[in-house]
């Protein structure tokens, strides 16, 4: 996980695109500068990037969906919730299934569990699934997709 560069997933450990389904996983850094500010002296992860972890999953489902071949944004979240603090070191792991799909836009529901299996998050994310904005950047997302494990064709 690189909290300053957004790359939040380390690994993809199911893409069920048939089923609707992705997890991913992510190890918190030891050392970040977003630590330094939140909080000095108690380093918690930030609740956004919890809600951005979970976007990023929710992406690679849609990213699986449209084969990709169109780019997730993230447009809205409903009913979150942040149950217990995250700190360096941690190991967890985000889940989203599939709710709804159609005129451009997905629904998804989200949670974020710690290594023990205890909730972390959750959230119902909306997403709007668009063209790709420039010719480079379906080269980039491809090349990010596997250095986190996803191979298109995998399957649970």
């Amino acid at each position: 996980m690189r909290l300053e560069y957004f790359d939040i997933i380390d690994r993809v450990e199911v893409f069920d695109v048939k089923n609707g389904r992705v997890e991913t996983s992510s190890t918190i850094p030891e050392q970040s500068t977003v630590f330094e500010g939140h909080f000095p002296g108690y380093p918690v992860m930030p609740g956004v990037l919890l809600l951005e972890m979970m976007n990023h999953t929710s992406g690679y489902l849609l990213l699986g969906l449209h084969n990709f071949s169109r780019l997730p944004f993230f447009a809205g979240a409903k009913k979150v919730k942040i149950r217990r603090f995250v700190t360096p070191g941690m190991v967890i792991r985000a889940t989203c299934q599939l709710i709804h799909e159609g005129s451009g836009f997905c629904i998804t529901q989200n949670e974020i569990r710690d290594q023990d299996g205890e909730p972390v998050a959750d959230a119902e994310l909306t997403m709007m699934v668009m063209d790709f904005p420039s010719p480079e950047l379906p080269k980039l997302v491809m090349e990010r997709a596997k250095a986190h494990g996803v191979a298109l064709g995998m399957t649970a």
